[in-house]
């Protein structure tokens, strides 16, 4: 066997490897990346975008870390929009690999951390958006 199809058991459910590589796709680093990786994300674009931006402003400098200010906060909005972009899909996979799995109570959580994971990756997806739209709008040192 190459490997490509888990063996199914005379139950009609997939065997123990298969089982095994699915709890991996869940497994708790990536099940909490999932879970707070996009919350992560909203704070370090809070953080960069706008108040790099404002300190850099009160100072009265246009250039933060030898990039412009424009392009410092366009790179500070999109690289935690693709951070939570990869939460909200980590969530989503690691609950599919959970619904095919016998539902104990350890996985009737993990399955309930990754609905909420996904919803909290979603809102902070969109909220990354919607400051990006401001930030790409708004002149950053404007008075």
């Amino acid at each position: 066997m190459t490997g490509e199809h888990a063996p199914v058991v005379a139950s009609g459910r997939p065997d123990d490897r298969s089982r095994a590589e699915e709890r991996r796709a869940a497994g708790p680093r990536l099940l909490w990346f999932g879970v707070g990786g996009g919350a992560v994300a909203w704070a370090v674009h809070l953080l960069a975008a706008w108040l790099v931006t404002e300190l850099a402003c009160a100072r009265g400098h246009d250039v933060v870390l030898g990039l412009s200010l424009r392009t410092f906060t366009a790179l500070a909005t999109v690289v935690p929009g693709v951070v939570a972009l990869a939460a909200l899909l980590v969530a989503l996979r690691a609950g599919r690999a959970l619904k095919r799995l016998d539902s104990d109570r350890r996985v009737a959580r993990a399955r309930f951390m990754t609905q909420i994971g996904a919803g909290l990756d979603a809102l902070s997806l969109l909220m990354i958006v919607f400051g990006g739209v401001a930030v790409a709008t708004l002149s950053p040192c404007a008075r």
